[in-house]
């Protein structure tokens, strides 16, 4: 028997490509296109990702034609000549790093993202997505020859500038995927599928024919028949009659919504699979969704995979293959699958745990910490930090990894983390304990003195030469009742499902947002097997501030649950054994058996631990609540400040406030 391959083995994919380890950056978009051009920023982060030891890059957000696109104008639009300078700086810069470069040709088709586009859905039949309100267009035949021709140009101008190869996208019910399904495609040629799939062999060797040694792959769904998926039956039928010209085959789970799975996800969807896929076909095959770790990596070698894929664990830390081949896996800072800035483009893709990846011309994520007092800045031999949460942990490990200052933090609890632990108490939410166990690690290793169960004093911040106070926020409660019975989410978080067991009835009170806090409240139910949850929001929904595929993640699992959701509806009073709630001006009395409400978070109070000190540097929610992603930026903003020499005024990127 063929020994198992390792992550660090290099893999020969034909005659003119050898990569150097068996990890691979599977497609996504760098958010740095402009009017379907590559801008400043692009090529520098293809060639970052490089860098970091993939042993391929396969750009991605690169679509082939006119009615492919959205309005925003953030995809590549591979067919236009104009692309081709940006397309070079791409390959360029992946090659310079050493890797090999790939460009991934995509059609929407009938999926619009939800995106406002110029040009109507087509498909292969007129056939509605589960996911759009309207059917498309179906396409006439010439206009799949337009198609054909059209993969073609994109695949000669990438190839023209460089790349070594394409992958065609017929994964996530896209257009080529609605080809090979035979829910989606009903044309007359449909019946079988070979003749579902003709459309897309015509690609693959439009391509061929365009680079006769070009490298070719194709990504492929597993699962989700019942939409434009296939299932093991249907996809083997497929996958054995692959045309020669098919290099290797990428296989991945889920349709759009749905196939970037959030942090309830916790093993790889196609880790216990890799085995029967592999009795699929004998091309080389690329795993790919939610392998976050060397252990599932090589686990999925180990069952038969010749490469593993990775994306967003790359987005957080494009050293992670370095790290891993070296033996470092514990320096990887981890993506934890929150999806909270990967999956927006607010304006480009950024990462709540990275606070090194940025908008194009910015040296690090923008952030602001709040200055106090003329003498905060100084250069120090030993800083303060008071707080471990995530704002206070990334300043200490950043100053400490710098070895030029003894840092010492001050923690009130037991414990690291302070909101985030709280988060990572709710179920399904586990992922946030990556995040903090990274730091743990990194802090010991570091030398920073952790002083935990310890609230710091105004006479243990004397003895340092400067203050960060990364204190946070408490959640406070609109309308206090009994304590016993209305608890905040934060109480009922750190309790646990246990409180609520035995439970008919629980009233969960949202604060309108629709954040995560009423959502993990609801699941802390579930949990604790509650017979009825009613969710009371002045919000016009449930749910619909968390992202959007965690939302579509979260609708199964709360099958089966008595839960109604009254909108537009405000908490009116707490009284032990019932709420007073209000909607339309009417008031209503809804008994229960506990109330979990979301209050307001604020910041604690830090004005009298500083109140004596020449300055101090305040991050994270102790200056206004927020997300992770503004604790981590503000906390790394703070320590390089620290790390300059003594300044008088703020440098650019930290706000004064008077000292209190």
């Amino acid at each position: 028997m063929t020994p198992a391959a390792r992550l660090a083995d290099p893999l020969v994919l034909n005659a003119d490509v050898r990569l150097r380890n068996r990890i691979v950056a599977t497609a996504h978009g760098s958010g740095a296109i402009a009017d379907g051009l590559p801008v400043a920023g692009d090529a520098e982060y293809w060639g970052r990702v490089a860098a970091g030891g993939a042993a391929t890059v396969i750009t991605g957000g690169t679509v082939v034609s006119a009615d492919s696109t959205i309005r925003r104008g953030n995809f590549t639009e591979a067919w236009r000549p104009e692309v081709k300078p940006g397309l070079r700086r791409r390959a360029d810069a992946i090659h310079a790093a050493g890797a090999v470069a790939l460009v991934q040709l995509a059609h929407l088709g009938r999926e619009t993202l939800g995106a406002e586009r110029y040009y109507a859905p087509v498909a292969p039949s007129a056939v509605r997505s589960r996911r759009e309100p309207t059917a498309p267009r179906a396409l006439g035949d010439g206009e799949i020859a337009a198609l054909v021709q059209a993969h073609r140009v994109s695949a000669e101008h990438a190839l023209e500038t460089g790349f070594d190869g394409i992958e065609l996208h017929a994964a996530h019910g896209y257009l080529l995927a609605q080809f090979l399904s035979p829910v989606a495609n009903r044309r007359p040629s449909a019946g079988d599928a070979a003749g579902r799939a003709e459309p897309v062999w015509r690609i693959i060797e439009a391509i061929r024919d365009a680079g006769p040694s070009t490298l070719i792959g194709i990504r492929l769904s597993v699962g989700d028949a019942h939409d434009a998926g296939l299932d093991l039956e249907q996809l083997g039928e497929l996958l054995a009659l692959l045309p020669p010209s098919v290099d290797y085959v990428n296989l991945t789970v889920g349709m759009r919504g749905s196939y970037v799975r959030d942090m309830a996800t916790e093993q790889p969807p196609l880790l216990a699979d890799v085995a029967a896929l592999r009795a699929l076909t004998d091309r080389p095959l690329l795993v790919a969704q939610a392998f976050r770790d060397p252990v599932t990596m090589q686990g999925a070698l180990a069952a038969g995979a010749d490469l593993v894929g990775v994306a967003r664990a790359l987005i957080a830390d494009p050293d992670l293959p370095l790290k891993v081949l070296t033996g470092r896996a514990q320096e990887v800072r981890p993506c934890v699958a929150c999806n909270e800035d990967c999956r927006t483009f607010e304006p480009t893709l950024l990462c709540t745990v990275n606070p090194d990846l940025a908008p194009p011309g910015q040296p690090s994520r923008p952030a602001e910490p709040l200055i106090v007092g003329a003498r905060a800045l100084a250069r120090a031999r030993r800083v303060g930090v008071v707080g471990a949460g995530p704002a206070g942990v990334e300043c200490a490990l950043t100053l400490a990894r710098a070895g030029d200052c003894e840092v010492v933090v001050w923690e009130r609890e037991t414990d690291i983390g302070g909101a985030l632990a709280v988060a990572a108490a709710a179920p399904h939410r586990q992922g946030w304990l990556a995040l903090l166990d990274y730091y743990r690690a990194g802090l010991r290793a570091a030398g920073v003195t952790l002083r935990l169960g310890v609230e710091a004093a105004a006479d243990d911040l004397h003895e340092c030469d400067a203050v960060v106070v990364a204190s946070g926020a408490e959640e406070v409660l609109p309308l206090v009742g009994e304590r016993g019975y209305a608890s905040s989410s934060t109480e009922a978080l750190a309790a646990g499902p246990e409180r609520l067991r035995g439970a008919a009835h629980v009233v969960v009170v949202d604060d309108g947002h629709g954040w995560w806090p009423a959502v993990s409240a609801v699941e802390l139910g579930v949990a604790a097997g509650v017979e009825r949850i009613t969710l009371l929001t002045p919000g016009v929904a449930f749910a619909m501030g968390i992202p959007a595929e965690s939302r579509t993640q979260l609708i199964p699992r709360l099958a089966g649950v008595r839960l109604d959701i009254r909108p537009l509806t405000s908490l009116a009073g707490v009284e032990d054994g019932a709420v007073a709630l209000r909607a339309g001006g009417a008031l209503e009395r809804v008994e229960a058996d506990a109330v979990i409400v979301v209050g307001e978070r604020r910041p604690r109070d830090w004005a009298p631990l500083v109140a004596d000190l020449p300055g101090a540097i305040v991050i994270g929610d102790a200056i206004v609540p927020r997300r992770v992603s503004h604790a981590i930026a503000e906390g790394r903003a703070a320590a390089r400040a620290l790390r300059q020499t003594a300044v008088t005024s703020p440098p650019l990127g930290l706000s004064v406030a008077p000292t209190k």
